[in-house]
């Protein structure tokens, strides 16, 4: 595979140093921005060619999860029947939490979850998030716990969902109903001392549906 063109290597190491100073990777636009690159579209080529080169990663459902693969580790593949699944942060299962920007809510990976792809039901679009707070005890879902998670933009009422709240630039996790008489969306939690959160259709965005949790049972 031949070496990225003096451009393509400029953006890998603004990407390594922008996630060393952040904790997140970056989105295009900032790439774009401080890349100085005239246009979205030429970022997309470049991030599009880096991948398929083998010096990055990504999944294109979920922002800012823009992986390097350095060549340390470039030959560590994933067993057959076994699927990595990348740990992107926490989730509230409380109160929201507040994320990097409102751009995303996905903070780069700093550790992988080897699966079995069975276990997993063969789905490829998957992450996971730490749980944190106790909003959802009563689905047995507790402080701590790892949810592994599909990438989703819809949701059935009474389902449990990770939801982006665009206007307070949070994230949490609830199950999710629709009130026909109100038009309103209400984010209910599992825990009879929590109020539910009632807020616009316009201001909610799916992000994913549990498939698997994880307990430390020696917690």
């Amino acid at each position: 595979m031949p070496e990225p063109s003096p451009r393509r290597q400029n953006i890998l190491r603004f990407i390594r140093e922008f996630a060393r100073q952040n904790g997140y990777s970056p989105t295009l636009q900032e790439i774009m921005q401080g890349c100085n690159i005239n246009s979205m579209a030429s970022v997309q080529h470049h991030i599009g060619v880096l991948e398929e080169q083998g010096e990055i990663r990504r999944n294109p459902r979920i922002s800012r999860s823009i992986q390097l693969i350095e060549s340390d580790v470039s030959d560590d593949t994933t067993p057959e029947g076994f699927i990595d699944v990348f740990l992107l942060g926490a989730i509230a299962a409380g109160e929201p939490i507040p994320v990097p920007d409102s751009g995303s809510w996905a903070t780069i990976s700093d550790e992988v979850i080897r699966l079995p792809a069975d276990l997993l039901h063969n789905k490829q679009n998957v992450f996971a998030l730490n749980i944190k707070g106790t909003s959802m005890i009563d689905d047995g879902i507790h402080d701590g716990d790892i949810m592994v998670m599909e990438t989703a933009q819809t949701v059935n009422d009474g389902e449990s969902v990770a939801v982006w709240l665009k206007e307070e630039q949070e994230v949490t996790f609830k199950r999710l109903y629709r009130d026909q008489a109100s038009g309103m969306i209400r984010l209910q939690p599992r825990n009879d001392e929590m109020s539910p959160i009632f807020t616009s259709p316009d201001n909610v965005e799916v992000q994913g549906k549990p498939l698997l949790l994880i307990r430390d049972l020696r917690r």
